[in-house]
């Protein structure tokens, strides 16, 4: 069952195109990358996907409840509130702006804390948590809506390694329960070696694939935008 289809996307943000003609169609059950330099659109299109920013031409149709993870930086954790509340803001969308929380979503967000075993740190305050308990915090407060896709916006920068091993398992748990996870990252080593399929965008499609069918080096420095990149095939390696 298709979560995402993306056709013919096409964004202009400040007189400039940051999307052209993009194509990317994600299935119920499946993980997939989206990787690509900066400024080649990857936010953009989680944003366009979001209804964030407009599309000048195309069609992105959704099939379900979508939760968004942000990168960390874009989350106020100067806010006085818990981490119980801080996931519990996910569900604002589905309570309304000035209605009470139901035992539903007080359910929803003790679900979501204990995937990220966050449970006994949930009255702490955010602003005293460290950095990769806040990236689990995200991820809690997306899944408090209990989303059939699941948007990832370089969920893995600056995490600890036990905090990349646990949230590795919870989204290729996801994944195995038929939710559709789509993220952005710039660990592509890591990208290649947890995703089911990676899409390289540059501004639109460069290839789209299981990492095992995009070995030719030339994919890679395209979507990149580089004539030659010994530091990028090697990480990749894809070195001849």
């Amino acid at each position: 069952m298709t979560a995402l289809e993306i056709r013919g996307l096409t964004v202009r943000l400040g007189g400039r195109e940051a999307l052209s003609d993009v194509d990317l169609t994600l299935a119920a059950g499946e993980l997939a990358g989206l990787i690509g330099p900066n400024g080649a659109g990857k936010t953009t299109l989680l944003r366009a996907v979001l209804g964030l920013v407009p599309a000048s031409a195309g069609i992105i149709e959704v099939d379900g409840t979508i939760g968004y993870v942000p990168q960390r930086h874009e989350f106020a954790w100067d806010f006085p509130i818990s981490v119980e509340k801080a996931v519990l803001t996910g569900r604002t969308p589905l309570i309304g702006m000035f209605r009470r929380a139901t035992k539903t979503d007080r359910d929803a967000v003790r679900e979501a804390l204990e995937r990220v075993s966050m449970t006994d740190l949930a009255r702490r305050p955010i602003g005293e948590l460290s950095g990769g308990q806040r990236q689990r915090v995200l991820v809690a407060r997306a899944l408090a809506q209990r989303p059939r896709l699941l948007l990832l916006d370089e969920p893995f920068t600056g995490l600890d390694v036990p905090t990349q091993e646990l949230l590795t398992a919870l989204f290729r748990t996801l994944r195995d329960e038929d939710k559709a996870v789509l993220m952005t990252t710039h660990d592509l080593p890591a990208a290649a070696a947890l995703c089911d399929r990676l899409c390289l965008l540059n501004r639109t499609v460069v290839a789209d694939g299981p990492p095992d069918r995009l070995r030719d080096p030339e994919l890679w420095l395209r979507a990149f935008g580089v004539t030659r990149s010994d530091q990028l095939i090697y990480s990749l390696g894809l070195a001849r």
